[in-house]
């Protein structure tokens, strides 16, 4: 009967995973189609999924189909990848025309996180208490004993922090995130202090900031010396937090992005879609101490956000087979009034995704080694 179970689990966690990835990809196609009809394109397939088709269905211009492998999707216009003499036709429309169709996809996704933060915070905020308003927290320390490391290095009740080792923080999500990627114990942090509005510099040395585990959630978080005021939830409180979890986590995910460049990370700490389905089904179902399980609404929701902003922010990079690299192409023209040649951005956008193919393929072998192994 367990085993059962245990199998009955894993199917709704790809299920989930499936739906997840569904949307997202969904919602950046869209971007692509609706910006495309926009700019009078004719857009002759949307597609949902990659390999063979599943279903069809368009009496018009437009073919819409569902196809077999749920890792992608696409929405394929005349003239987009080749000459085409049609006026409709990608390439013959101006260039900004086509740079607002390139970077709609990514645009829509950013606006879907943008959306789902808005959700999370409004419906998942709520008061500590009865008689507390529901609170967002700040990045102003509100209370600091004095016995504290923190307060005998240099920080005080009322500091606003503004940068920790010379990157900005917006939201407390900021400062747990660089706080836990820090290698050598030390912070150089910049505050505004509350008693003359201006801004001084602390360096915390081996200061502490253990690693908890919420009992109740399972989840962990750094406990800080400190704690920040709080914001009271309104309407537009909530809209502005959103916007600033936002930009926080897509910072997160630039510097992540910067981090493999640099070699902090390597292909081993990379997830592939395997990977992203086994943590999408762990966040939303984790397991309980009886052997259950349950769905963590508002985890599997925060991590859609990540899902979609990494993919808006990943798409914009200029790498071929990318709408980045697509943009780059579009500005090399717009400056010198020429196209590149179709012929040969159509082989360098090929040789774009035979490479990040090989690379999905590398790290998809991770992941499974990761799950078979437990590591």
């Amino acid at each position: 009967m367990t085993d059962i179970l245990d199998i009955l689990i894993t199917i709704l966690k790809i299920l989930i995973a499936i739906l997840v990835f569904g949307i997202i990809i969904l919602v950046h196609e869209l971007g692509h189609f609706f910006v495309a009809k926009l700019m009078g394109v004719k857009v002759n397939e949307f597609a949902i999924g990659m390999g063979p088709r599943l279903l069809k269905f368009g009496k018009k211009e437009t073919v819409y189909s569902l196809r077999a492998f749920p890792v992608g999707g696409f929405c394929a216009m005349e003239g987009e990848d080749a000459d085409s003499p049609d006026p409709r036709a990608f390439g013959q429309k101006k260039v900004w025309r086509r740079v607002l169709i390139v970077i709609a996809g990514a645009v829509m996704n950013l606006v879907l996180g943008y959306v789902l933060l808005t959700a999370y915070y409004g419906i998942y905020t709520q008061p500590r208490s009865a008689d507390q308003p529901a609170m967002y927290s700040s990045t102003t320390i509100a209370r600091l004993d004095e016995d504290k490391q923190s307060y005998q290095t240099g920080l005080r009740p009322g500091d606003q922090i503004l940068k920790i080792d010379g990157k900005g923080v917006v939201t407390d999500f900021d400062i747990t995130s660089i706080m836990q990627s820090d290698e050598d114990g030390v912070f150089d942090i910049t505050v505004r202090r509350e008693v003359d509005g201006k801004k001084q510099k602390v360096e915390l040395k081996d200061v502490a900031f253990p690693l908890k585990t919420d009992e109740a959630t399972g989840r962990r978080y750094l406990e800080y010396e400190f704690i920040v005021k709080g914001v009271n939830k309104t309407v537009l409180s909530t809209l502005a937090q959103a916007g600033k979890m936002e930009y926080s986590v897509g910072i997160m995910i630039w510097r992540s992005l910067g981090d493999i460049l640099t070699g902090k990370y390597g292909l081993n700490d990379l997830s592939g879609p395997v990977g992203v389905v086994d943590a999408i089904g762990d966040a939303a179902m984790p397991s309980t101490p009886s052997g259950g399980f349950h769905v963590e609404w508002d985890t599997l929701l925060m991590m859609v956000v990540m899902i979609t902003v990494n993919v808006g922010i990943f798409n914009l990079l200029p790498l071929p087979a990318l709408d980045g690299g697509r943009l780059i192409f579009l500005i090399i023209e717009g400056i010198f009034r020429k196209p590149v040649p179709a012929k040969y951005e159509g082989w360098i956008h090929a040789a774009g995704l035979v490479l990040l193919l090989g690379l999905m393929v590398v790290v998809t072998f991770g992941d499974i080694s990761r799950i078979i192994t437990g590591g």
